[in-house]
């Protein structure tokens, strides 16, 4: 199996055509968030999820941190996974599962230090994949995702050694460190933002000198695939 990419902070129809068109597997779409970059409202979230078809999947990063919430923006926006961005009770993921089995769920872990392993059994019953970030959720300024910073790759290699679920790579990737990340932590998919943008744009060339590092990392390693 290859590794995945996921394009995230897509601000507009244009850019999601442009990652589309460099093989991305994934696009994000970013929802109203307390700090970080690329959030677009609701409707925009909507009209891009709309028009990006199968088997390209649309990921609603959202902020909402209780099942009925979380449930409402889906319903509201309509993406084919929901990327919970929050470290929210297991409780309400728990019930969001029953409220929204018809979307993948995709619970974000901000790699602040070995703790992280001890979530995976908390959430691993009720979503489908994990998604490693760098954010500081209990800052003064809650940093969520979208911080540029790579943090230790290997608490991440020992999360991905020890879920059974999928596990995402975020946070500071880019076509010169990609490599490195693959050949250390063997995630399932990879999920960036600020390395393929130039001037807050998506930069098509970036997206193309990414896909092509991830390209050759993946036949330097056989084309396997953790996950």
């Amino acid at each position: 199996m290859r590794t995945r990419v996921k394009i995230c902070c897509i601000a507009s129809p244009d850019e999601a055509r442009i990652a589309v068109a460099a093989g991305a597997d994934a696009l994000g779409l970013v929802a109203r968030m307390p700090s970080g970059p690329g959030p677009i409202g609701d409707d925009a979230i909507a009209a891009i999820a709309a028009e990006v078809a199968p088997p390209v999947a649309t990921f609603l990063l959202t902020a909402e941190t209780s099942a009925a919430a979380i449930a409402a923006h889906i319903r509201a926006t309509r993406p084919s996974v929901v990327q919970i961005v929050s470290h929210i009770d297991p409780a309400e993921a728990a019930e969001l599962a029953m409220l929204a089995p018809e979307v993948r769920r995709v619970q974000v872990i901000h790699v602040e230090g070995p703790e992280a392993l001890a979530m995976i059994p908390l959430y691993a019953p009720y979503v489908h994949a994990f998604l490693l970030d760098s954010g500081r959720p209990n800052a003064a300024v809650a940093e969520l995702g979208g911080t540029g910073r790579a943090h230790d790759w290997s608490i991440s290699a020992a999360f991905v050694r020890a879920s059974e679920r999928p596990v995402y790579l975020a946070g500071g990737l880019t076509a010169e460190n990609v490599g490195e990340a693959i050949r250390r932590v063997r995630p399932f998919e990879l999920d960036l933002c600020s390395g393929v943008r130039r001037d807050g744009r998506l930069d098509a060339a970036k997206v193309a000198a990414f896909m092509a590092a991830v390209r050759r990392a993946d036949a330097a390693r056989g084309g396997g695939s953790a996950g």
